[in-house]
């Protein structure tokens, strides 16, 4: 008896040997079809993961897809490894620090950048597709591609978010891109409606050269020169045949730090994501969020000021390591963060919210960057315990405006700060060739006692830091169901105060907070997809704003 109890026991609380099966989620439930497909053939949680990735690019071009980038954390479930892939776009040799100035001198208008080829960086998603299969995929390269090629070659239908972005951008594209008007608009000139049947033959056709010659065939030959040709059609960026032919994704080394009795990881620079988390959690850690509890208006305040005085460090100190000194240790550092967890009072906002001197910090100064919100986040679990986190993005809806192959190129080097110094110290995230933009992306793997427990991530341009935050709490502190967590309100601020998101529970906190500081309800949506570890093994969870969707292999 005791030892089928103690048998019990160890098959409740370790996943590595309780896991029978897979588990994936996505944004988009044709995605999330196309991973389950996969573990039914035998695949790994990474080829899952690259076949939602693919799927994705076909089924929700407005955020994703092969003509952007990503970040991907995986969890080995055999050695209990975790390691990164940077698969971040990056700037073309001609991207100079002015790439942004106006001809005055001055940053120029956001939009103006956005459109065209001036905002494309060299994509990173297939080169990032193919350092992940070869480390840990199980199926052959081109199986992987199948779920996708189908989709694009015998077509899908428009869903309400898809249509919303059509919708808002028809008049922009009737006038000025006529290539993803014709595939994405109607006979009219009108954006296609929801459940509208689309074919994308461009795509397939792409996808099976792919398929067929490797990660190679995106880079070189026929599709390069599409790529540097659309780049450079409008509003042009001087993208290369030179830039495509020496990208290259980077293994990276995890960010991870404790809160409480977890150890949370992500993706370091050129993600602010882990570490502005990790910020924010290790503020958190002076004050008893569990005990106040999810309603309580001022456990909520009081991660509304840790947010914001992490949001300041971020703008100050965070970009690409490979070209600026990053003091990641000193940022995330416990004392640290204790002495800045000094500055908040539960009972009144700071109201000025000025960036650290974090240990090893440079002389930097404060440079804002426009992050659009956008992008798609997927996760996956196989059998054998392996977890993928990965964010994906094409940066905002449609990403620059122009296709090429029948896939969306992003405008991602507008997340870089336009200004390239400011009162005469150098901005850490100025454009630079080469270069790979900040981040928000926060793909997330949560342990508790060496086991992972936990794996999530979010769309949200710079809010998406805030969406991941929000649901680690409500599972580490408040003890929720992680699909209870996704639900709670979303927060983030802006220059007048917090933003509360106003479903009924937020419109409720909304009252109590502003009583401490400046708040109000707003429209912050996100689209968080998560995996979690309970006693019957792994179940997933999709944002109930989206049309996410969960399959079990």
């Amino acid at each position: 008896m005791k030892k089928l109890l103690l048998f019990a026991l160890v098959i409740l609380f370790l996943p590595s040997l309780a896991t029978a099966q897979g588990v994936v989620a996505s944004a988009d439930p044709r995605a999330t079809a196309a991973g389950q497909e996969i573990l039914r053939k035998g695949g790994s949680a990474t080829d899952a993961s690259m076949a939602m990735m693919l799927a994705l690019t076909v089924v929700e071009p407005q955020s994703s897809g092969v003509g952007g980038g990503g970040f991907l954390v995986h969890h080995d479930g055999r050695t209990g490894r975790i390691e990164t892939i940077d698969g971040r776009e990056t700037a073309p040799f001609a991207a100079v620090p002015g790439r942004f100035l106006g001809a005055d001198g001055k940053p120029m208008n956001f939009m103006a950048a956005v459109q065209g080829g001036l905002s494309v960086g060299v994509p990173g998603n297939i080169r990032l597709m193919a350092m992940a299969h070869q480390r840990w995929g199980k199926l052959p390269w081109k199986d992987i591609f199948a779920p996708a090629i189908r989709l694009a070659e015998e077509g899908y239908d428009v869903t309400k978010p898809m249509a919303a972005a059509m919708a808002y951008l028809a008049p922009i594209w009737r006038e000025r891109f006529p290539a993803i008007a014709a595939l994405y608009l109607d006979a009219n000139g009108q954006p296609l409606p929801i459940g509208t049947h689309i074919r994308n033959p461009a795509l397939g056709k792409l996808l099976r050269m792919i398929a067929d010659e490797g990660p190679d065939a995106f880079y070189s030959g026929d599709n390069a020169a599409a790529i540097v040709a659309t780049t450079n059609a409008f509003n042009p960026g001087g993208m290369t045949l030179a830039d495509l032919g020496s990208y290259r994704a980077k293994p990276r080394d995890a960010v991870c730090g404790t809160y409480r009795r977890y150890k949370v990881c992500g993706m370091g620079p050129p993600s602010s994501g882990a570490v502005t988390v990790l910020q924010i959690l290790g503020m958190l850690q002076s004050f008893d969020i569990a005990k106040m509890g999810k309603d309580s208006p001022v456990a909520w305040h009081l991660i509304g000021e840790a947010m914001q005085l992490a949001y300041a460090d971020r703008d100050k100190y965070l970009g690409d390591s490979d070209f600026v000194s990053v003091p990641v240790k000193g940022l995330i550092d416990r004392r640290y963060l204790r002495a800045r967890s000094k500055l908040i009072s539960p009972d009144r906002s700071l109201a000025d919210y000025q960036p650290g001197n974090p240990p090893g910090a440079p002389r930097r100064t404060v440079a804002p960057q426009n992050e659009v919100p956008g992008t798609t986040h997927f996760v996956a679990v196989d059998g054998a315990g392996n977890i993928d986190s990965m964010t994906s993005t094409v940066e905002g809806p449609f990403g620059s405006q122009l296709i090429a192959n029948g896939y969306v190129l992003n405008n991602e080097l507008t997340d870089f700060s336009f200004a390239p110094e400011k009162d005469g110290a150098p901005v850490a995230n100025r454009v630079e060739p080469g270069k790979r933009p900040l981040s928000s992306m926060s793909p997330t793997i949560v342990y508790l006692d060496g086991k992972p427990i936990l794996a999530l991530g979010s769309a949200g341009g710079k809010r998406i830091i805030m969406h991941v935050l929000k649901t680690l709490v409500g599972v580490l502190d408040w003890h929720l169901p992680v699909a209870d967590s996704i639900a709670l309100p979303n927060l983030y601020f802006d220059r007048q105060g917090l933003l509360i998101e106003g479903n009924p529970m937020g419109l409720t906190l909304v009252a109590g907070v502003a009583r401490l500081g400046p708040a109000r309800a707003s429209d912050v949506t996100s689209k968080v997809t998560a995996l979690e570890w309970t006693p019957v093994g792994w179940r997933g969870a999709a944002d109930p704003r989206s049309v996410g969707t969960v399959a079990i292999q």
